[in-house]
């Protein structure tokens, strides 16, 4: 009997009346799905479905895919450019022309005033990849700021430095179908059922065909963990102590790959010193793992034919998350596990663009993994942009996570805002609020004009949302895929690389420069620049760009469904995966193994705040919820911002489940709902980070030394009652974001 029925009723599909289906790539993760949008006779974007021959997802899409045509004409899009004078006034409608012609005449006032680098521009992971380029040239050709950066900065830089410290580049290393060949799997603070569904699928895919042990590090018991065969509940922060205990075992009972290791890497010997003291004995302690078992996962990892490794935000968000990535690569380096099927490091980026901006918006560098340090890079992309290549700075200005403390100390006085979201996404938001309120001007870029930051901007420009126009989207694998226009962009709201290429126009050397309309003219450019050498100064070796598209175009990347870079002229396919040579990108062509001292300097539970706070991923949900919250079969899942507590630490509290509690750090409180769980230790709380006023309020703004990303995961707080008819009126009010 089924809930008082004997019968079970039949699953019915309406009918959606699709009379067209437009092809386009997935606007949310990085997974990078193919995905198809159905219009119904009318043109409006009705439904969607997964593309059945494309490599990546095979026809498959998670809650977020199947629901993404809610997206277009959902609640709070913006539809005209806005304008005013100060942030207490009421928003007035303007044209195009106003709102560029505004802005522009703002950061020259700025920057006469305070200098060219009181103006910065915070971007994003979510734009198309002709679109970073474009913003990239605008702001380094024209604008002439050193302060842009992206918000990947909060989820993916400590990988970009881990990469580059090791290999000597940016660039994930291996593939989606290295799981069809791995013989161990070893991931690091990543729930993929959540937070990736469809890489999820295609690992129990592999699984069907053969069996291979899953070793699961994180400090909750996620599904990923559940589903694990060995589940390691580490103590949050301590993930490079493991690595190095693990590098310890396979280096004393020789079970390292000696002969790769003289071949591609350095530093061998500096290594093992340092991991001598990383007994599992001395690790033990620390991590929350029993030595015995830290030696079981040694053994199993070494002794695999091929082991790979995965990892997202458990240890990006770290003061040392780039120091655990480097360790990561140290680990597959020692066993021989970079560049061959199944063996890999392999980080699982966040947003759908988060690797095009890496690779081409000029946020830390120039085009195409160009550095600002190297003179020969300046005066390539100064000839190329016609650009006087001593206009351009020679480092890389402030992260997206100094840029903010910057304004707090009067040194950045404007402040461009590009499809991110830092009131509910950085750390500490208190601060952040007050932060913005400091800033004599302010300019938000957004599909939808009730974003949170634009409560501070005075100038907003709507633009289209993502299947709205045409270009590239690079996703965790490196394979660049296309999204092509399913619909016009909706009222006045524009696609993002027509609002860079216009506001280009308000800078008189822009006439001297090449800013072509068109995403597939803008390609074709970035295939000139993928073409060459790196150059041969400030240690770079004079070999091919890595970074290599020039075998693309729009079109062939459509026919095969995306394609991995590099991908050369000439050739009819990218390439799987890179240094299947064992060649680096370092001079002499090796990589670094790195002796990474731990250092203990994360904000731990106290008498005052006895819990560690720990935040996550919920499949129903993407980032802010600037979207995901305005579709309802997304939304209707978590629709209130909710904690995770172990049942025995409610008891002691006096807590009981869907209960209202106030959660409180040193940096501020948030009310939630308690959900009691064994999914947390007695010693934790876990929140999903998408809340507006909610988990950031409590979070640590610490970074890391290397990355500059915050510590999100490694803070402490204390659960106190609360009014629940309070809690509950707040609970409605904050369902408006």
């Amino acid at each position: 009997m089924l809930f008082g029925r004997r019968k079970k009723n039949p699953i019915k599909l309406p009918d959606k009346k699709v009379v067209d289906w437009k092809y386009a790539t997935c606007g949310y993760c990085s997974t990078g799905c193919s995905i198809e949008v159905g219009l119904d006779k009318t043109g409006k974007a009705v439904t969607t479905r997964g593309v059945a021959d494309a490599p990546v997802n095979k026809g498959k899409l998670c809650i977020k895919g199947l629901t993404e045509a809610a997206i277009f004409e959902a609640k709070g899009r913006g539809t005209d450019p806005l304008i005013r004078n100060h942030q207490s006034d009421d928003w007035q409608t303007t044209d195009w022309d106003t709102a560029f012609d505004k802005t522009a005449a703002e950061f020259k006032r700025i920057q006469e005033k305070y200098g060219r680098d009181s103006v910065a521009v915070v971007s994003t992971g979510q734009i198309l990849t002709e679109e970073f380029y474009t913003l990239g040239k605008l702001t380094r050709g024209l604008i002439g700021t050193n302060n842009y950066d992206g918000n990947t900065t909060l989820c993916m830089a400590s990988a970009v430095s881990g990469y580059k410290r090791t290999f000597g580049s940016d660039g994930p290393p291996g593939c989606y179908d290295d799981f069809e060949h791995t013989d161990c799997l070893l991931a690091f603070g990543s729930n993929l059922p959540e937070q990736h569904p469809i890489i999820y699928w295609r690992l129990k895919e592999a699984l069907e065909k053969r069996t291979f042990p899953i070793i699961v590090v994180d400090p909750r018991v996620t599904m990923f963990a559940q589903f694990a065969d060995i589940h390691l509940p580490i103590t949050p922060g301590t993930d490079l102590v493991l690595l190095n205990a693990l590098a310890h075992v396979i280096l004393k009972e020789q079970l390292d790959d000696r002969a790769y290791i003289e071949q591609s890497c350095n530093g061998a010997a500096e290594f093992a010193e340092l991991v001598e003291d990383y007994s599992p004995e001395m690790a033990a302690p620390i991590t929350g793992i029993d030595a015995d078992t830290i030696r079981h996962v040694a053994r199993l990892y070494a002794n695999a034919g091929a082991a790979m490794s995965i990892w997202t935000m458990g240890i990006n968000q770290s003061t040392h998350g780039s120091d655990g990535v480097c360790a990561i690569n140290n680990l597959n380096l020692i066993t021989g596990n970079i560049g061959k099927p199944g063996g890999t490091s392999l980080s699982i980026t966040g947003q759908c663009n988060a690797m095009g901006t890496r690779e081409w918006s000029s946020c830390s560098g120039l085009p195409g993994y160009r550095a600002l340090e190297n003179e020969e890079h300046r005066e390539e992309i100064g000839k190329f942009w016609n650009v006087d290549p001593e206009f351009f700075p020679k480092k890389r200005g402030m992260f997206m996570t100094d840029i903010f403390p910057a304004i707090e100390r009067g040194e950045i006085k404007a402040l461009w805002l590009v499809a991110t979201n830092p009131m509910t996404s950085m750390p500490d938001t208190g601060r952040i609020r007050r932060i913005m309120d400091k800033l004599e001007f302010c300019v938000v870029q957004d599909a939808y004009e009730d974003v949170e930051a634009n409560q501070y901007a005075h100038v907003f420009f709507p633009a289209s949302v993502w299947a709205e126009k045409s270009g590239c989207f690079t996703n965790t694998e490196r394979r660049v895929n296309i999204v092509t226009p399913v619909k016009k962009p909706l009222a006045n709201s524009m696609p993002d690389l027509w609002i860079f290429n216009q506001l280009a126009k308000r800078w008189d050397n822009s006439q001297n420069m090449s800013f072509p309309e068109d995403s597939a003219d803008v390609f074709e450019e970035m295939k000139l620049l993928s073409k060459g050498v790196q150059g041969n100064t400030n240690g770079l070796n004079g070999k091919p760009r890595m970074l290599n598209i020039s075998g693309m175009t729009h079109e062939n990347i459509l026919e095969q469904r995306g394609i991995q870079w590099p991908m050369k002229e000439g050739e009819e396919t990218g390439t799987e995966r890179l240094y299947t040579d064992g060649v680096f990108q370092y001079p002499d062509g090796k990589a670094k193994l790195l002796a990474l001292a731990f250092n203990d300097n994360n904000e731990k539970p106290s008498s005052e705040f006895p819990f560690w706070l720990n935040s996550g991923r919920v499949v129903e949900h993407f980032h802010t919820r600037t979207r995901t919250g305005k579709v309802g079969n997304c939304n209707k899942f978590s629709p209130t911002p909710y904690m995770e507590i172990n049942p025995e630490a409610a008891q002691q509290l006096g807590v009981e489940n869907m209960e209202y509690v106030k959660l409180v750090s040193p940096r501020g409180d948030a009310v939630v709902m308690a959900q009691l769980t064994q999914r947390v230790p007695k010693d934790m709380v876990f929140i999903p980070f998408h809340y507006h006023d909610c988990v950031n309020r409590l979070s640590l703004g610490l970074l890391d030394p290397h990355s500059r990303q915050p510590a999100f995961k490694q803070c402490a707080v204390r659960v106190e009652k609360t009014d629940q008819l309070e809690a509950a009126q707040l609970n409605v009010a904050m369902r408006a974001f």
